[in-house]
């Protein structure tokens, strides 16, 4: 079911923006350069929402998020999500990410053998954790690539890698993967270099609140290292 209401809340980030319906938060929007932008966004997104104050259990859920983003460990698993028509391996996939306890983190490939479909469908897995519609809830900032970096596109980027198959193969996509990339097709400059600001941003964030004295944990390997993310994320 598509949203149905949306408010926004200040974060240590900027203004996010929340979308919800009957069944559970169905959407979040990380900061634009401005409110109007964000919101702008969010109307774009969702063109049918109505903007208005948070039921109780949506308000439980942005204090929660708020308390993450301030660096303190907390667990957003149990949020109520509704994620419409997601594709099924999307929506394992996510699944998977939101069992990622704070402070660890898991890679593309880890996700795809434990799908049971092998290491060669990472890249399948990368795409689902960016058409993930409910950043932060569903933790795509702890699905790393083999080297351990934060990978992910967004959707420019995402275009820009694939539009040639796209051209010629686009029946090999997901129809929302595929939708979602197009977006890329679209995005004015302006917008994307506004991306890339709050991507430096939001990985500065996580490098001020991280404790040196904290290790992050890969899942499946025997090797720690050091978080790129808040040890609470």
């Amino acid at each position: 079911m598509a949203p149905q209401a949306f408010a926004l809340f200040d974060t240590p980030i900027g203004t996010c923006g929340v979308a919800w319906n009957k069944n559970g938060i169905a959407g979040m929007q990380l900061p634009a350069k401005d409110v109007d932008r964000t919101r702008a966004h969010i109307r774009k997104r969702w063109p049918s929402a109505v903007e208005t104050a948070p039921p109780p259990g949506v308000q439980r859920a942005i204090e929660r998020v708020l308390t993450l983003l301030m660096g303190e460990r907390i667990d957003l698993g149990d949020i109520p999500l509704d994620l419409g028509d997601a594709p099924e391996f999307n929506r394992r996939v996510w699944d998977i990410a939101r069992a990622v306890p704070p402070g660890q983190t898991i890679t593309y490939g880890d996700i795809a053998k434990r799908l049971g479909v092998g290491p060669e469908r990472a890249r399948d897995v990368g795409q689902a954790m960016g058409s993930n519609p409910v950043p932060i809830i569903v933790p795509c900032h702890r699905v790393v690539a083999a080297s351990g970096k934060m990978g992910g596109f967004s959707a420019p980027e995402a275009y820009s890698h694939h539009r040639e198959t796209i051209a010629t193969k686009a029946q090999m996509f997901d129809p929302l993967v595929l939708s979602r990339i197009k977006r890329g097709a679209e995005m004015p400059a302006a917008d994307y270099i506004d991306i890339m600001r709050i991507r430096q941003e939001m990985i500065g964030r996580a490098r001020s609140i991280t404790r040196p004295d904290r290790k992050s944990t890969r899942l499946n390997s025997s090797h720690s290292q050091q978080s790129r993310m808040p040890s609470s994320a």
